[in-house]
């Protein structure tokens, strides 16, 4: 790949995604160029879960908190991250809090 045909290619995914102060590869470029031509069909609204379970120490004891990741495609590109825990003594975090108020429940990457 030529300079110029790199900098068509990252200017077009620079419409998209913030890579103002990122190096790319060749490799890289391509990557993500196939990712924005594909984001519609592929991963468009595409949700994955994924659910962890752990052991912790408080003053209280020993506790069990099963943690739930939650991560979406947005509508425009981008990702969306939910969070929510539950221990076994009762304490938890429902994924509808919100950032401010739940301090890192949920955050959303998204593009440009």
């Amino acid at each position: 790949m030529d300079r110029h045909e790199k900098k068509q290619l990252r200017d077009y995914i620079g419409e998209h995604l913030d890579v103002s102060s990122t190096r790319l590869t060749n490799d890289e470029a391509t990557f993500l160029s196939d990712f924005l031509n594909e984001y519609d069909e592929t991963y468009k609204g595409r949700t994955e879960t994924r659910i962890t379970s752990h052991d912790g120490w408080s003053s209280d004891g020993k506790y069990t908190r099963r943690e739930t990741f939650t991560d979406t495609f947005t509508d425009e590109v981008g990702i969306r991250q939910d969070y929510e825990y539950q221990d076994d003594d009762g304490q938890s975090r429902p994924p509808w809090c919100a950032p401010r108020s739940c301090a890192g429940a949920s955050s959303t990457t998204t593009a440009r």
